[in-house]
């Protein structure tokens, strides 16, 4: 750990079982049998006790880790957690809300079985803001997850937990689901890699499959690219959409040059901060010096997309004060926080909205696909600006401030939920003033997960991610 000022960094990598390794080199290790998956297991729980009271990002512990169903799978004998969104077996699951009382779940959700399958070893559950409405893990009347390279900053969300033990060092992988950026928006913050899979790529999320437009796609954080790559490659073991392209395992970059737009202001209007802006424009600049033509492109989206987006939102949060008694018998949507009570205030003003919404929504794939000709991918921010400190995004903060303030924030990331294409946020070349890591993001088409992950191997390898180890 180390302090300068108010900044706090904190990290857990040390010389023991997990070393340096991200999840591929520790599974290669322990096939090796230079370290077994019992060590890994113990030395992961210690590295958690160790940063867990500056961060507050597990939600459960598990007294005896659980060993993954894959005994021969890419990860076999890993550590990781699972975000206390998803149903595993014997575990509450909580949505990060107070309430109702969460019971343990009887039965894994079909993506915690896939996840398993990879053979990682789980530890426990990661914290989340409530029912991951919030791009910040933050509570009214908890502690909030905060962010390893600077402990007064938010981890993002909505997972924030995972992103932040893994780029704390605590497990070299966790796994993340993303609605509206929560994947990719804790990746941006914590310096990882995030990738948002295309709709349909890995098993249906359990909480979305059932809903008019299912915009949420389960996956990983990690701190490298073929460990993101791993992942996926494992996972369509597991399960494979016939509809999609298969992936495959990819392991570096393509000979192959590409086409790629630049954006850098926000289909809705919003002017991305300085330092989000070079960012972004030094890894165009990079990307040409290694052979890629970028050029400027326009997404012209429906100008009512940011609403409609919104609007869709509050739905949501409707629908779980609705039915919340399913997760527990004393639910009681009065006790639900801020954000998620102002969402369905809204909701129910404008609930007749909710036809043309769904079907606007569902149009947006036309001016995505439009903005692709001619172009392999989107170079872009992942968040209109720098990581905010704890607070400014606190569910406390009252509703009507609260919600413009994370639409200047989060204007970039859920056109991809929308239209159901693959993403992935990599860490910029530099961290900000203040040490913080800066996000990029690569949109592409559906099934376009190969050519997202060579080119980010690509940088990668140009120049290798910060960390924080070395910070």
């Amino acid at each position: 750990m180390t302090t300068s000022g108010e900044q706090t960094r904190v990290h857990a990598f040390r010389d023991d079982a997990l070393g340096d390794h991200d999840a591929v080199g520790l599974a290669r290790a322990i096939r090796r049998g230079e370290v077994s998956a019992a060590e890994a297991a113990r030395d992961a729980a210690a590295r958690v006790r160790a940063v867990e009271s500056r961060l507050n990002a597990v939600q459960v512990h598990i007294d005896v880790p659980a060993h993954g169903s894959g005994a021969a799978g890419a990860f076999a004998g890993v550590p990781t957690f699972v975000k206390d969104n998803t149903d595993y077996q014997g575990l509450p699951t909580g949505h990060g809300s107070v309430a109702f009382a969460p019971r343990a779940a009887r039965r894994h959700a079909p993506f915690a079985r896939q996840f398993l399958s990879t053979g990682v070893t789980v530890l426990g559950k990661t914290r989340l803001p409530e029912f991951g409405f919030s791009p910040t893990t933050e509570y009214e009347d908890a502690e909030p997850v905060r962010n390893p390279w600077h402990t007064g900053h938010s981890a993002g969300g909505s997972s924030g937990g995972s992103a932040a033990l893994v780029a704390a060092g605590a497990v070299p992988i966790a796994h993340a689901n993303d609605g509206g950026g929560s994947i990719r928006i804790p990746a941006a913050a914590c310096g990882l890699v995030g990738l948002k899979p295309t709709r349909g790529r890995v098993v249906a999320n359990a909480q979305s499959r059932q809903l008019p437009l299912d915009i949420v796609t389960d996956g990983v954080v990690s701190r490298s690219v073929r460990d993101s790559a791993a992942f996926l490659a494992a996972a369509e073991r597991h399960w494979r959409n016939p509809k999609l392209p298969p992936v495959g395992l990819v392991e570096g970059p393509s000979e192959r040059r590409l086409r790629i737009g630049l954006v850098l202001d926000s289909p809705n209007g919003v002017r991305s901060d300085d330092v989000t802006r070079e960012a972004v424009a030094e890894t165009a600049r990079r990307l040409e010096g290694l052979g890629h033509t970028v050029e400027p492109v326009e997404l012209s989206i429906d100008p009512s997309f940011t609403q409609d987006f919104l609007t869709y939102w509050g739905l949501l949060s409707f629908l779980v004060g609705v039915t919340g008694r399913r997760l527990g018998t004393d639910f009681d949507r009065r006790r639900m926080d801020g954000l998620s009570r102002g969402l369905r205030e809204e909701y129910v003003r404008d609930w007749r909205r909710t036809p043309g919404v769904i079907r606007r929504l569902k149009r947006t794939r036309e001016p995505y696909a439009a903005a692709f000709r001619g172009l392999d991918l989107v170079l872009s921010p992942v968040l209109a600006h720098t990581t905010p400190p704890i607070g400014h995004l606190s569910p406390a903060v009252p509703y009507a401030t609260l919600i413009g303030r994370i639409l200047a924030y989060v204007a970039f990331t859920p056109v991809n939920n929308v239209v159901g294409t693959p993403s992935i946020s990599v860490p910029a070349a530099r961290t900000t003033p203040d040490g913080l890591p800066v996000g990029v993001m690569f949109s592409g088409r559906p099934g376009a997960e190969r050519t997202l992950l060579e080119l980010a191997f690509e940088l990668e390898a140009d120049r290798p991610f910060p960390s924080l180890r070395d910070a």
